[in-house]
C-alpha cells in the first residue's frame, strides 16, 4: 500500500468512526428517553429501557452508516484540501480516476460492515429487543385489528389473536376452504405451539363442519395441526422488513407469493439489503467534488454541514422511493436503486464540472 493511501485511508476511517459514534451517542440518548414512557408497565425497569436501546444499537449502525461515512469523508477530505494536500496529490500525477478508485477501496470495508451488521447481527439483535419489551411488559403481540391478524395459508384462512414473545399462538381460528372457496369448516383452539417436525400442537380445540346435512361439532383436549406456517413468518410481526435478514425476507416473499398475496414492500427491502451497503462508495465519491473546491477561505464546518443535509436528503429519499415503489407497484430493484443511481449520477457531475474548471 502507497504512502498516500495508507495517510487518507487513516483519515477517512477515523473521521468516519468518530461521526458513526456521534450518531450512536445521540440515537441512543434519544431512544433511552423515548423509552422512559414504558417505565412501570409491567415489569419494565430502568435496566430494562438500557438493555432495549443496546439492542436496537445494530440498527442504528446500518442505517447511519453511509451517512457517517459521507460525513467522514467531507470532513476529511476538505482538511486535506483545506492544507493543500489534495492540490499536492493532483500535481504528482493522481488522477481523478485513480483518486475515485483509492476511494472505493477505502470504502469497501464500510460496504462489508455495512452488510455484515443488516444481515447477521441487527435483525437479531432487534428481534430480542422487541421481545424483551414485551416480555418486560407482559404485553402479547397483537395486530392494529381487533380480531387480531390474519394469515392466508393455502386454502385456509387463520385468525390469531394474539403472539407470546415466545411464539405460542393464542385464541386461534382456522377457516378451511376447498378449491371453489367453500368453507368446510371452523377449527378454533385456545392456544397453539409450534414442535418441528410435526407441527402445531392445538389445545383445547373445538372443530365445527359445514356438510350438506349441516353442523357437526367436535371437540379435542389436542390436535396436531400442519401447516406451512411456522415461527418465522410468525417473527416477521416483531421486525420490520427494512431490519430483517435477506434470507428470512426470501423466505417470507416465497411464503406470500405461495398464497397470492402482494410481496412488493418485501422484495424491495430484499433488494435494498444488496444495494444499500454499496452507498458508502458512492457516498465518499460525492465527497470528492468538495475536496477539489479551491475556497481556502470556506469553513470546513459548512462543507460538513453540507454534507449532514446530504445525507439527510438521501435517508428520506431511499424511504420515499420505497414507500412509493410500494404503492404504485413499481419493480422492486428499480425503487431500491435509484436512489443511489441519483447520488452517483450527482457526484459524476460534480467532478466533471470541477475538471472543466
Amino acid at each position: 500500500m502507497l504512502i498516500h493511501e495508507r495517510y487518507l485511508r487513516r483519515e477517512v476511517v477515523l473521521a468516519t468512526l468518530l461521526v458513526l459514534a456521534s450518531f450512536l451517542g445521540l440515537f441512543g440518548f434519544f431512544d433511552l428517553i423515548n423509552e422512559l414512557d414504558n417505565l412501570g408497565r409491567g415489569n419494565y425497569g430502568l435496566e430494562h429501557a438500557v438493555m432495549y436501546t443496546v439492542l436496537t444499537m445494530p440498527g442504528r449502525v446500518y442505517e447511519t452508516l453511509p451517512i457517517a461515512v459521507l460525513i467522514g469523508g467531507l470532513y476529511s477530505l476538505t482538511t486535506l484540501s483545506r492544507h493543500s494536500e489534495i492540490t499536492v496529490l493532483r500535481a504528482s500525477g493522481v488522477s481523478t480516476p485513480q483518486l475515485l478508485r483509492l476511494l472505493a477501496r477505502i470504502g469497501l470495508p464500510f460496504v462489508v460492515l455495512t452488510f455484515v451488521t443488516g444481515e447477521f447481527i441487527a435483525p437479531p439483535a432487534e428481534k430480542a429487543a422487541q421481545e424483551l419489551k414485551l416480555a418486560a411488559r407482559s404485553q402479547l403481540l397483537t395486530s392494529e385489528f381487533r380480531s387480531g391478524f390474519w394469515i392466508k395459508d393455502e386454502n385456509d384462512f387463520v385468525n390469531v389473536g394474539s403472539v407470546t414473545p415466545d411464539g405460542k399462538l393464542q385464541e386461534l381460528r382456522i377457516f378451511e376452504f376447498n378449491d371453489s372457496r367453500v368453507l368446510l369448516s371452523v377449527l378454533e383452539a385456545a392456544g397453539a405451539a409450534y414442535l418441528p417436525p410435526e407441527g402445531w400442537t392445538l389445545t383445547d380445540v373445538t372443530r365445527t363442519e359445514f356438510t350438506d346435512r349441516g353442523a357437526r361439532v367436535s371437540r379435542s383436549d389436542s390436535l396436531v395441526w400442519q401447516s406451512g406456517l411456522s415461527p418465522d413468518v410468525m417473527s416477521v410481526m416483531l421486525v420490520v422488513p427494512e431490519r430483517m435478514s435477506a434470507w428470512k425476507l426470501w423466505y417470507y416473499i416465497q411464503h406470500l407469493i405461495d398464497n397470492r398475496q402482494e410481496t412488493g414492500r418485501y422484495e424491495i427491502a430484499l433488494w435494498k439489503k444488496f444495494t444499500y451497503p454499496l452507498a458508502c462508495i458512492v457516498m465518499l465519491a460525492l465527497a470528492l467534488p468538495f475536496a477539489y473546491m479551491h475556497n481556502r477561505n470556506a469553513a470546513v464546518s459548512i462543507k460538513v454541514f453540507t454534507g449532514v443535509m446530504i445525507g439527510v436528503f438521501f435517508h428520506m429519499l431511499n424511504g420515499l422511493f420505497s414507500n412509493l415503489g410500494a404503492i404504485n407497484s413499481w419493480p422492486p430493484y428499480a425503487a431500491a436503486l435509484t436512489p443511489g443511481l441519483l447520488f452517483m449520477f450527482a457526484a459524476a457531475a460534480m467532478l466533471w464540472w470541477e475538471d472543466r474548471r
